[in-house]
């Protein structure tokens, strides 16, 4: 069965733009541990306003329903919630032009 691939754009708070990059980072990983995201490699890029954008696979639907019930996943949210606001996509100037250009973020 094929996962969900899920684009977010975190917009930091100020002050904030290394801590959530950092957190970005460790994202998928805690969602690996708790069964919810597939092998898939991550992309994190950066918009010239600093807004964070993270390409993910989510292993099904039914992960996204879990990780609205799971301890550790909602004690993760709360920290981004705590630093950065979740955007649409379609905020981020770069997501304007046909082919939207990012600055890549190293590993």
């Amino acid at each position: 069965m094929p996962g969900i691939v899920c684009i977010v754009a975190y917009r930091p708070k100020p002050g904030h733009e290394t801590e959530l990059l950092d957190l970005v980072r460790g994202r998928v990983p805690t969602l690996r541990k708790e069964g919810l995201a597939t092998d898939r490699v991550p992309v994190i890029v950066r918009a010239k306003d600093n807004t964070i954008i993270e390409v993910s696979e989510w292993k099904s639907q039914q992960a996204i329903e879990d990780a609205h019930k799971n301890p550790r996943v909602l004690a993760m949210w709360d920290k981004f919630f705590a630093i950065c606001d979740c955007v649409p996509l379609k905020t981020v100037p770069e997501a304007e032009t046909m082919f939207a250009g990012f600055e890549p973020m190293p590993d």
